[in-house]
């Protein structure tokens, strides 16, 4: 046991107290199979609630094996264990010792780390400037982030205590009140929980009947009777009920009929009216409140005594309290419809009320920029990848079989009509107009002696001859004149590039070279399948190349084709357009984005057609 004086605290180990679970009742693993609110409610004296409470405690916090509560049970700062935890065990020393180093230090206390053997935290319970006890666990080493939230958890879970010390100090009022609110908080809907409450409400107030009402609209409408699960709503119970409600609302004031000499004057009709036809001693109604809002009330029937002051003061603490919570959740239980249209109801009220400027001021902005986007109109243009292409390309084609001797030209290079593109090896046809040559000079020497021996028919086989070797050079010289691939017109060479085949054989009409002229180009546009039926031949738009983005290049549509291709997962329609200029720098393969003028439409429309369209698609594949 340690004593503390005010002046100076004599401290001394904190020793366990004896073990009195035999004497007084201590809670268990039980606790499980209950509500927390139920099982502390239920808790009987400080040992008692503080037992149950080291109990969730422990088993919530991850990694605890220990924990005990110190509290000052005489009232003279002797600080000594009211609960431990296991049931039945003895706190370790580095427990007691961060319990008496938190109330020494009236502060949280953390002992060890993440290389000892073990941690242990204390927290002491302060109410008013004054310590009245501490509350430690111990358990397994961690790091130091997961003894912050360790902490934290601790601290706010002494809240209990706290409200342990409250309800121990302050009198039965408070703890009656704190009762009742507990009543009023564990059913998880509304009508439940309202019923509960002015049933435990009535027992406590010793009450023939206990009536639950909110507003709805201008009028209250029961929703609770004590001792009642069900009820007639169209009853004349009901309705006078609500009608003593709507009185003491519409004052704003607590009503009592008959009323206490003491108590200022008011408008009892519908009270007077409701005892006389129900009987009793007294009737009461107090409205109940969320914030500055009046919500509800409550209406409290007697039979045998009316109501005391104390009796009415209890009456205002409790629909103080408990009013927020049952408004909260009978807002939580109503349909999303409902939901929705108070939530509507409410920002309109906020934006034609007073104050909101904020609000007012986005409103009217979103409602300009509504109005400006639904009248102002914009030029709707398809925008649609782009690719230039030369508007004629000629292929130069292997026109023999042969080997390929020069590559000079590749693709990229500029050349002129004429130039040098490609040569063929023409040996072996240099070989054979040699032979060829040689034999006929030796035939036209046969046909001179021919002609000069008089052999008529030798001169005429010899001259065949002559004419067949002739042919033959020719054929040859031909076929030389094939070995070289030249330009067709002045342009650039698109594609081909033999710089790395020379002496690779290359078969007869073989694409070689393609070559696109520099002055004349066409537009290739990939145009997704919803945009073609707004183009049509003619119209016109801008293009925007990679290489030359700062120079849009006006364009007009020539042609758009029927037949569709997939890209990159999409349908696309390939559409063509001319050039309406030809600036020097341009070349095939250039990329870019077109735009095809359309018409001009509103902003709006301009903006959200394609959402429009995929949201009609949508609807008609789900519900068409």
């Amino acid at each position: 046991m340690m004593s503390t004086s005010n002046r100076e605290r004599q401290q001394a180990p904190l020793t366990p107290a004896p073990d009195t679970s035999a004497a007084r009742p201590l809670v268990s693993t039980a606790w499980l199979d209950s509500t927390w609110w139920t099982r502390l409610a239920g808790a009987g004296d400080p040992a008692t609630f503080a037992a149950a409470w080291l109990a969730i405690q422990c088993q919530l916090l991850p990694g605890i094996t220990e924990g005990v509560v110190v509290f000052d049970a005489a009232g003279g700062e002797a600080f000594s264990p009211i609960a431990i935890w296991p049931l039945g065990g003895t706190p370790g020393l580095d427990l007691m010792a961060a319990a008496e180093l938190a109330l020494e230090r009236r502060q949280g206390v953390v002992r060890g780390g993440a290389g000892g053997p073990g941690v242990a935290l204390a927290y002491p319970v302060i109410v008013d400037g004054r310590c009245y006890g501490v509350a430690a666990v111990a358990g397994e080493p961690r790091a130091e982030a997961e003894l912050t939230a360790l902490m934290r958890r601790l601290q706010w879970g002494c809240a209990w205590l706290e409200l342990l010390v409250r309800r121990a100090t302050a009198g039965g009022a408070l703890a009656t009140v704190l009762d009742l609110t507990v009543t009023a908080l564990t059913p998880p809907r509304f009508r439940a929980a309202a019923t509960a409450f002015a049933t435990a409400l009535a027992g406590t107030l010793a009450c023939e009947r206990v009536a639950v009402g909110f507003s709805r609209g201008w009028r209250v409408r029961v929703c609770a009777l004590s001792h009642s699960a069900d009820f007639d709503r169209k009853s004349a119970l009901l309705r006078g009920l609500a009608g003593a409600m709507d009185e003491a609302l519409d004052q704003q004031e607590l009503v009592v009929f008959p009323e206490p000499p003491e108590r200022p004057p008011l408008i009892v009709r519908a009270h007077a009216a409701l005892l006389e036809q129900q009987g009793g001693a007294a009737v009461c109604t107090v409205p109940l409140t969320d914030g500055e809002r009046l919500v509800g009330a409550l209406t409290l029937e007697r039979r045998e005594q009316p109501f005391s002051a104390a009796d009415l003061a209890l009456c205002e603490q409790v629909a103080a309290l408990v009013g927020p919570l049952l408004e909260a959740k009978r807002r939580d239980d109503r349909p999303i419809a409902l939901k929705l249209a108070e939530s509507a109801r409410t920002g309109l009220a906020a934006l034609v009320g007073a104050g909101h400027l904020g609000l007012k001021l986005g409103v009217l902005a979103a409602a300009a920029l509504a109005l400006f986007l639904a009248l102002a109109q914009g030029e709707y243009r398809v925008r649609a990848p782009a690719t230039l292409e030369g508007l004629i390309q000629r292929a130069v084609t292997a026109p023999i079989d042969g080997y390929v001797a020069t590559a000079p030209a590749r693709a990229g290079d500029l050349v002129a009509a004429g130039d040098l593109l490609l040569t063929f090896e023409d040996k072996d046809l240099r070989l054979e107009r040699v032979r060829l040559d040689t034999e006929r000079e030796k035939l036209e020497r046969e046909y001179s002696q021919g002609l000069a021996t008089g052999d008529r028919s030798g001169v005429r086989i010899l001259g065949a001859r002559i004419a067949q070797a002739q042919a033959q050079l020719q054929q040859v010289d031909e076929q030389l004149a094939r070995t070289r691939a030249t330009a067709p017109f002045a342009g650039i060479v698109v594609s081909g590039d033999l710089t790395q085949s020379l002496g690779a054989p290359v078969s007869r009409g073989d694409v070689l070279f393609q070559v696109a002229p520099l002055d004349a180009y066409r537009v290739r546009l990939a145009v997704d399948e919803e945009d073609i039926p707004a183009l049509r031949v003619g119209q016109g738009g801008r293009l925007a190349l990679t290489g030359l983005p700062e120079q849009p290049l006006p364009i007009r549509v020539v042609k758009v084709t029927p037949v569709s291709r997939m890209d990159q997962g999409r349908n696309v329609f390939v559409v063509e357009a001319v050039l309406e200029e030809t600036p020097a720098a341009l070349r095939p393969g250039m990329a870019g984005v077109g735009k095809i003028d359309i018409e001009r439409r509103s902003l709006a429309w301009i903006w959200t057609h394609r959402l429009v369209h995929w949201l009609r698609l949508w609807f008609w594949s789900w519900l068409g």
